[in-house]
């Protein structure tokens, strides 16, 4: 409220407030999401975010017409006192009982004269000021909700496309109501809040018109990791609630704040959302129902909701309110169909990621693998077990006992109770920014939402595992799968000199991985990004021309895209960007593809594109794949893809590895092959490096280093080469054999070690042996390797080995 109105808040005598006179100071009069809504609109539509505008009741309005009896009978505050003395919030029946009581109680007693007088006043002043029928958005705003600590998220309700003046006052005692919902009422008794001292706003807002449009909500961090430098942004077509409910699986989009902030393209990975039904308008707005959820046609269903431009200035508008609160936020936002432009309905501080601090992380790993039974989105990065409890509706909660498996079509927040004593959550629907998942995330519970089929696939009192650790995926695994749980304590790191980097090949870890000091990642793989595109090359470049299985399957995984060659490309790009993004701005190097022919062929339609070798190990694979007739267009595509992630998206921190070089003709045939594909050494800083694994490469490593920016050892190929061995043979005879440390070995990794350092040319490895071996991690740091880089779960420890050892001069 302005400073001139403030007194009068002051003194409590204000029951309804326009949302221009509203300020964050103003959270006890008129809850969070009220004040917040007051303050963007007085503070950010100057810099282009733009609100809605409309008013809200004050608390003190609410414990009026709690207290207010028109003959003497008892006040509606002493009644619910009353009520939910003694009721045990862990006694489902029983909470659900004593709350809708109480609800029918509030929506029976009508309004007290001067509240009524008031909000019809300002309706009034809003119709007069609006060219078509007036439609609002009845919301609640607690004055304990939207805290830094607490979210509340989804507990009270809201109402939709509300007409006219009666329903405006009926749906103003329903949002009163609503503070005494199930949910709500438990919430408040395990975060120890008293029921009589929270209080409840109203807030009429006019609709944007998103059923014509598109919806939903954005988070000014990742959700899961709690990584701060991106937006994510989901959207489906239609009224937000689908998505704030969890009715849809809806598009999601992630945003790189530092290159939004230079100007490139900052959308570093992007997902077609089913996006099976959306919220509209009803024809009959004056009904009971206002709006409708009605099937999205399958031609939207594949297209994205909104546009690369509609995300980036979204991301805009979340950059600029996190600013101005200084803190991460949660943000629901709208597209109005009918003048286009993007509108924030509504923004809360984010209350779980924002609140984590110290140095250390916890991990969840799976043991051992196991038949998956169903797949989804993950909540959580824990790893649940217990016995299938399904729920088919709220009535049948009472089902669900401690540590079982909570199993339904799509929950609420009004499920809380049980949700609680769950040792995970899976549902059909939902996507990871509804009120369900934030739930699950704050109580701690791992979820896996949008599975699509949970409820048919798993069987009431089966045991599973639930796996929220193993990136963006969730799974259910059938059985009891054997998982461990650790803490990673990193404190303080002391100076090495030696850099310890990471091999990522999953960009869905990226953003949790980062968290580990590190100096950034020494191998990105591409294999793993192309696994999840799961078409082979080839094939993409085929199409149309395919026969008809491998045609619908392309069409399948493309769709949302130009053309599936367009998807392949950006597929690519994305991934690595991703994880360009996590460790910017510290060195990224990415390996260029490095499939073997028969792991070629187990992608669709690789089996058409790749011949049948004896050793792939030793085949058609690395730089001589790259320059063949056969793979060149493949290959271009590759190239591709490292532009757009450099030059477009600006994340020049890639750097490229070319893997497997058997000879000198090899090596110059490559680099001229990039350099005709865009990607010259030395522009735009661009580094080329080359995995030092044949050893060939170690013998003649001066001249190798002639074409290249230094060397990578791959340790595992140079090992079996050198010895002999393939590493894939799974003889025991023979692995027995398979060391790292093997003189011989040794003596070619000091050679390229030797020539790089003379040269000053970047000198790394990025095997498995110094992540099995601390005493090889030791003998590289003496031989004066610049970098390691380590698997993630070793990089903490083997820091602190080599520290140890260079202070006892070992």
């Amino acid at each position: 409220m302005s400073e001139a109105a403030s007194p009068v808040l002051n003194n409590q005598a204000v029951y309804v407030i326009p949302f221009t006179d509203l300020r964050m100071k103003d959270v006890p009069s008129v809850g969070g999401k009220n004040a917040s809504l007051g303050e963007m609109i007085s503070q950010l539509q100057e810099k282009g975010v733009r609100v809605p505008g409309g008013f809200a009741t004050t608390s003190q309005a609410y414990r009026d017409f709690l207290s207010y009896s028109t003959n003497g009978s008892e006040t509606l505050a002493r009644r619910i006192e009353d009520r939910l003395a003694g009721v045990d919030i862990n006694d489902v029946r029983a909470l659900a009982d004593a709350g809708a009581d109480i609800r029918e109680w509030i929506e029976e007693t009508p309004l007290q004269p001067r509240l009524e007088k008031e909000i019809l006043d300002q309706y009034r002043q809003m119709v007069k000021n609006t060219a078509d029928e007036l439609s609002v958005a009845v919301r609640s705003s607690a004055t304990a909700e939207d805290l830094q600590d607490a979210s509340f998220a989804g507990q009270q309700e809201t109402y939709l496309n509300v007409v006219g003046e009666e329903n405006v006052l009926k749906a103003v005692k329903k949002v009163f109501a609503s503070l005494y919902n199930d949910r709500a009422i438990s919430y408040r008794q395990q975060r120890g809040f008293r029921h009589a001292d929270v209080a409840l706003s109203a807030g009429i807002q006019r609709m944007v018109r998103s059923d014509l449009g598109a919806s939903g909500v954005m988070f000014t961090l990742d959700t899961e990791s709690g990584f701060k430098d991106v937006v994510f942004i989901t959207s489906s077509y239609g009224l937000g609630e689908t998505v704030v409910q969890g009715a849809v699986n809806p598009d999601e989009f992630y945003v790189h704040k530092p290159m939004l902030e230079k100007g490139k393209m900052p959308i570093i990975r992007r997902s077609v959302g089913s996006k099976l039904i959306e919220m509209v308008f009803s024809e009959k707005p004056d009904t009971v129902e206002p709006v409708e959820t009605v099937e999205v046609p399958e031609e939207k269903r594949r297209r994205f909701s909104i546009s690369d431009a509609e995300v980036i200035e979204l991301a805009r508008f979340a950059v600029i309110i996190e600013n101005h609160y200084g803190r991460p936020m949660d943000i629901e936002w709208g597209k109005d169909g009918m003048d286009g432009k993007l509108y924030i309905l509504q923004a809360r501080p984010e209350t779980v990621n924002s609140q984590k601090t110290g140095e250390s992380v916890q991990v969840f790993k799976l043991k051992e693998n196991g038949a998956v039974l169903t797949s989804g989105r993950a909540i959580g990065q824990k790893i649940g077990i217990g016995r299938v409890r399904i729920v088919k509706d709220p009535s049948e909660m009472d089902k669900v006992q401690e540590g079982d498996v909570l199993v339904a079509d799509m929950t609420d927040p009004n499920w809380e109770p049980v949700m609680r004593k769950s040792a995970a959550i899976v549902t059909n629907r939902g996507g990871r920014t509804c009120h369900a998942a934030i739930v699950a995330r704050e109580i701690g519970v791992p979820a896996v939402v949008g599975c699509g089929n949970a409820t048919e696939v798993l069987r009431d009192g089966q045991l599973v595992t639930v796996s929220c650790a193993e990136g963006e995926d969730g799974r259910i695994y059938e059985g009891t799968l054997e998982m461990e749980e650790s803490r990673i304590t990193y404190g303080t790191l002391p100076v090495l000199p030696v850099k310890l980097a990471m091999n990522v090949g999953n960009p869905q870890m990226a953003f949790k991985l980062q968290a580990i000091p590190n100096g950034g990642v020494g191998l990105a793989r591409l294999e793993f990004i192309i696994n999840e595109i799961s078409v082979h090359p080839n094939a993409i470049l085929a199409y149309p021309n395919v026969d008809p299985d491998l045609k619908k399957g392309i069409e399948s995984v493309s769709r949302g895209y130009a053309s599936p060659r367009a998807y392949y490309v950006q597929k690519l790009a994305e991934g690595v960007a991703t994880i360009a993004a996590a460790f910017w701005p510290k060195p990224v190097i990415v390996r260029l593809s490095d499939f073997k022919s028969n792991e070629y062929r187990t992608l669709m339609g690789g089996t058409r594109y790749e011949p049948e070798e004896e050793n792939p190990m030793m085949g058609f694979r690395g730089a001589s794949r790259y320059i063949a007739s056969s793979f060149a267009e493949a290959f271009h595509m590759e190239c591709e893809a490292m532009k757009k992630v450099r030059n477009e998206m600006g994340l020049t921190n890639v750097e490229i590895m070319v893997p497997f070089v058997r000879t000198l003709k090899q090596a110059r045939s490559v680099i001229d092959l990039l350099a005709v594909n865009g990607l010259r050494r030395g522009e735009n800083g661009l580094r080329i490096i080359m995995m030092c694994e044949v050893p060939s490469n170690a013998i003649l490593a001066d001249e190798f280093l002639e074409m290249f920016d230094g060397f990578s050892i791959g340790s595992n190929d140079l090992t079996q080469l050198t010895l002999g061995l393939d590493r894939d043979s799974g003889l025991e005879l023979l692995m027995a054999d398979f060391d790292e440390r093997d003189p011989a070995v040794l003596a070619l990794i000091s050679k390229a070690i030797a020539a790089c350092n003379s040269q000053g040319k970047y000198v790394g490895i990025c095997g498995q042996g110094p992540s099995d071996h601390p005493d090889f991690a030791r003998w590289l740091m003496k031989q004066g390797i610049d970098s390691m880089s380590l698997n993630p779960d070793s990089v903490v420890s083997t820091w602190k080995t080599l520290a140890e050892s260079q202070t006892k001069g070992c």
